[in-house]
């Protein structure tokens, strides 16, 4: 089964950044999660945008960029111009009073578009949106810090967007407390990737080549 696993760099060791992007990506991890913070749309601060640079300049795999940030379009241009052409950006709808605008002009850069949904907003407050974007990140848990707990609720949801992504051409992703279980459920379901912090891949006394080769050799 083919599903896409991303790391959450939020939670990697800076004390030797990148020789842990390079264990990354010798273990076989598909892509790196950069979550960028303001304080203000979350209540914590987390990477930079220099933490994204230094990634973006060491790593071969792509970037997939989440921007907790207030109104993302003020701001947008120096995130696209740090990144290389089909690396990924998610901005949340509800930070923005037009984010269609802001999608456009992810599209515009040679990047790929995508929204990320709390799991206090509906599938049906971001519908039409879902016909712009190319991904969709679905928070199973609130969002702002690594660490907590799934929110079952956010299953229904996960639901319903697996049974629209056909139609409208979205590949889906789950960021949060994902766990060898959430992975064994949901996958053969339809959710396309899945973002690991430190409830499955970083903080243990394993390799990650050996934990995401356990993860891959899951049975399904």
């Amino acid at each position: 089964m083919n599903f896409e696993l991303t790391a959450s760099m939020m939670c990697a060791n800076y004390g030797n950044l990148e020789k842990e992007v390079n264990d990354l990506e010798e273990g076989g991890i598909d892509s790196f999660h950069i979550d960028i913070m303001d304080g203000r749309f979350v209540p914590n601060y987390a990477m930079s945008l220099n933490d994204l640079r230094y990634i973006a300049s060491v790593a071969s795999k792509p970037l997939d960029v989440h921007l907790m940030v207030e109104n993302p379009n003020n701001t947008i241009e120096l995130f696209t111009k740090s990144l290389r052409k089909g690396d990924t950006i998610y901005i949340h709808p509800e930070a923005e009073y037009h984010p269609a605008t802001t999608l456009q002009k992810i599209i515009d850069s040679g990047m790929i578009p995508g929204i990320a949904i709390n799991p206090g907003t509906s599938v049906e407050n971001v519908m039409e949106m879902l016909r712009i974007v190319k991904k969709v990140l679905v928070m199973s848990v609130n969002p702002g810090n690594a660490g907590q707990m799934y929110l079952p609720y956010v299953g229904k949801k996960i639901t319903k967007l697996i049974s629209l992504k056909e139609d409208m051409h979205f590949e889906l992703h789950w960021d949060g407390a994902c766990s060898s279980d959430k992975i064994l459920e949901f996958a053969p379901r339809g959710v396309d990737g899945f973002v690991l912090g430190t409830t499955l891949l970083f903080g243990k006394n394993k390799s990650y080549g050996d934990i995401l080769k356990d993860v891959r050799e899951l049975k399904f």
